[in-house]
């Protein structure tokens, strides 16, 4: 499919980025979390931001946290309490249909994850680069528990010359993408925002959408986030066989489209 020419609808001046986090059971790492967001600097870039948080039906005392932390002066930390706990995807959605502009710029961080002071301002200076372009993606760093760097560890995005290279890297499991990116709210609703039904793999199958849509990733200079290993990873026992196995799930999903590019089933 060939891209379409992109608008970005609110120009240069005054974008919005919003960064959205669903959180569970996550009292010991999400506060480092909302302080990394409240510690952004945008000089000299003019743009705002806010961090939206999905309390996904939490049963220790994040809920109670959340609500005294949004009560602090900073950014606008603003709180969504689900009841039940909802799946990633459903959980995301509701923040960004509900809660972010439809002119903005969205950057999902997980609650345990660190973003980087800077990391806002490389995304916008790339889009003052790239106005035509609607998405992002940049490197990352991981680290340990206690956010110790663990070498040769690093996340490194690829560059691509077509969408259909980077479907097929993807379908290879040579290459994939997760939290170190940076989209438009147009984007996502272009394509249906994410799929509520997957347990795993929810933010793949929306870059694969990006990529079948035709519009290819800005790769950027610069380190988004550090991702943090621990215990209770929500990826742990994720190994290359249940990876494949949401691959094969999320080719299916899109196969006709797919086999059309001559990209082959993992």
């Amino acid at each position: 499919m060939r891209a379409q020419l992109f608008q970005h609808v609110d120009g240069i001046q005054g974008m919005h980025f919003s960064v959205i986090t669903p959180t569970y059971n996550r009292r010991d790492f999400l506060p480092e979390a909302v302080a990394s967001v409240r510690a952004t600097v945008s000089a000299p870039i003019d743009f705002s931001f806010d961090h939206l948080i999905c309390e996904n039906g939490s049963t220790d005392n994040t809920a109670q946290w959340l609500a005294e932390a949004s009560q602090q002066p900073g950014i606008p930390l603003r709180v969504r309490p689900q009841q039940t706990k909802l799946l990633p995807g459903p959980a995301r959605n509701l923040l960004i249909r509900q809660d972010s502009p439809a002119d903005g710029w969205l950057v999902p961080l997980d609650d345990d994850d660190v973003l980087l002071q800077r990391a806002l301002y490389h995304y916008a200076a790339q889009i003052q680069q790239n106005p035509d372009r609607p998405w992002f993606v940049a490197d990352f760093l991981r680290v340990d528990e206690e956010r110790r760097y663990l070498p040769s560890e690093d996340y490194y995005a690829w560059m691509f010359d077509t969408p259909a290279d980077m479907l097929r890297a993807i379908f290879r499991a040579e290459h994939f993408i997760q939290g170190n990116v940076c989209y438009s709210r147009q984007l996502f609703d272009e394509v249906g925002g994410y799929d509520e039904e997957l347990k795993m793999a929810e933010d793949l199958d929306l870059y694969v959408r990006f990529l079948l849509a035709g519009h290819l990733p800005v790769i950027c200079p610069h380190i988004s986030h550090l991702h943090r290993f621990h215990t209770n990873n929500v990826s742990i026992g994720v190994d290359a066989d249940k990876h494949g196995q949401d691959l094969r799930e999320i080719y299916d999903k899109y196969a006709e489209q797919l086999q059309q590019q001559g990209i082959e089933r993992p």
